[in-house]
């Protein structure tokens, strides 16, 4: 009974301790994973009006859930999940590889579209150089990759890779995520951690001879590492050209370097992106390559070789002033019966832990459908927890630090409650968000308080059913811009006596 009381006791403090925290900036993703059907849709062929409405529902939930953004797959292995004259129509998607749709629709429009309905941010997710998940049978049409230029690609294990170490190699993925930042209104470039390959035991990436053309002198680890930084650094550009507002966001393995290798590294062991893919994110990050690192930390506090205690500091210590989200192993939840990983707390001291730690930060869940194996007690209690009141996503002002003109807003009192209409200086015509700040009874207005916003929306009216519950209510709209740098505040409204 006495142990019993005491965890309650823990729980409540832990709980109400990581409510308390203010996270009016916060990044709160989910990853929605394509590949072999992880995520969405729920399976190969499905009518276009079932991926819909499947996509819907996923969208609904983890707005529901607190979450400002998404970072959907829509090129798992050099196809796609949109209309390309680059690259066929993904199996995952019709059932066959360079199907399309039916009915046909464009995935990709439709899904940045409910989308930006619910005002979160879309992140289009590439895997950059993984051709193929199953070399010994090539269900590719003829103008894929891996037919129209065999030379580029290399087996390895199971996969296919495209070999990051031939220049026109890098220039065809460089002009697939191109395409897609000049037809689409994406919000960001997303890519995870497949760079070269993970290491098989005992089996050499097969590049010797690519290596013995290109190398110019570099050691192989070395040039490798080049291939992929080149990669980086080009993309960054092509993409700024293009849309300067879109932003470039990597999610390396959540090792860079064990400190055994490396004093610059962190307390940890085992495989690392420098050593062992060849990806030297510090570098991006130093370089300014990229806006945000997301490092998939999908280990428990205590991990025996790679703790999240060690491992969250040391990457916000090396943000160079970009942003540092962190990814974290929701999947454990939904699979553990036992050990760290059974029950919310590790997932909730892994949040308040970046909310006390790293200001401006924010975390993404890996995977979305794992909401969907949560007992409801445990989605209620991470919901109440991390997403019960809404979190505007950090800015970056590198990119944009010019923030909108501030509404001039207008309150009238009818039946149906507090009416508020306002007008926006927008010489330029960007897509603006509003957000509307609530505050009852004359309180002090505090505008760092996120459970004192109504509603961010994209129109320029809202209407407050619950004023009336109320002695009185004041009432602020400030605008967002696309990269989320928030206006000055327009004019206090009231109403109520």
């Amino acid at each position: 009974m006495l142990r019993a009381t005491v965890f309650f006791l823990f729980s409540f403090f832990f709980c109400s301790a990581l409510q308390a925290q203010p996270v009016k900036r916060e990044f709160r993703g989910a990853w929605i994973a394509t590949l072999s059907n992880i995520d969405w849709p729920s399976k190969p062929g499905l009518p276009a009006i079932e991926q819909q409405q499947q996509f819907i529902f996923r969208l609904d939930q983890l707005k529901s859930l607190g979450c400002n953004a998404v970072i959907v797959q829509i090129r798992p292995v050099a196809d796609a999940f949109y209309a390309s004259k680059i690259e066929p129509w993904s199996h995952y998607l019709t059932g066959r590889q360079g199907e399309a749709p039916f009915p046909y629709y464009d995935p990709l429009v439709f899904m940045i579209e409910e989308t930006h309905k619910r005002n979160m941010e879309f992140h289009a997710w590439f895997n950059p150089f993984r051709a193929s998940m199953d070399n010994k049978k090539n269900l590719n049409p003829p103008k894929h990759v891996t037919r129209m230029h065999p030379e580029w690609i290399v087996n390895y294990g199971t996969q296919s890779i495209i070999n990051p170490g031939i220049p026109e190699a890098r220039e065809y993925v460089l002009s697939v995520i191109t395409d897609v930042v000049k037809r689409y209104d994406i919000d960001a470039v997303h890519l995870d951690d497949y760079f070269y390959p993970y290491p098989l035991p005992h089996v050499e990436f097969g590049d010797a001879a690519t290596y013995a053309r290109y190398g110019q002198g570099m050691n192989k680890d070395d040039w490798r590492r080049n291939n992929v930084s080149m990669f980086i650094s080009q993309l960054n550009t092509n993409i700024k050209n293009i849309k300067p507002y879109v932003k470039l966001g990597i999610s390396p393995f959540g090792i860079w370097r064990n400190k055994k290798k490396d004093e610059q590294g962190s307390e940890t062991r085992g495989l690392s992106n420098y050593d062992d893919l060849y990806a030297d994110v510090v570098l991006w990050m130093q370089k300014g390559w990229i806006d945000y690192l997301m490092p998939q930390l999908y280990w428990e506090h205590a991990h025996k070789s790679a703790p999240f205690s060690v491992l969250m500091p040391w990457w916000y210590g090396h943000c160079y002033k970009r942003h540092v989200f962190y990814g974290l192993g929701l999947y454990h939840m939904a699979e553990s019966h036992s050990g760290p990983w059974t029950g919310i707390n590790e997932m909730l001291w892994q949040i308040r832990d970046i909310r006390g730690q790293c200001p401006n930060s924010g975390f993404c869940f890996y995977n979305a459908s794992s909401f969907d194996k949560l007992k409801v007690p445990l989605k209620d209690s991470l919901m109440q927890n991390y997403g019960k009141y809404p979190a505007l996503i950090p800015p970056m002002t590198w990119l944009d630090s010019v923030a909108p003109a501030a509404p001039v807003v207008k309150i009238t009192v009818a039946g149906s409650g507090a009416e508020l209409t306002w007008q926006q200086a927008n010489p330029s015509k960007e897509p603006l968000k509003y957000v509307v700040y609530r505050f009852v009874n004359n309180e002090a207005v505090n505008l760092e308080r996120n459970d004192k916003i109504v509603s961010i929306q994209q129109g320029m009216k809202y209407t407050d059913p619950d004023s009336k519950r109320y002695k009185q209510c004041t009432y602020i709209v400030t605008a967002l811009d696309r990269l989320w740098n928030e206006s000055k505040p327009g004019n206090k409204v009231t109403s109520g006596n």
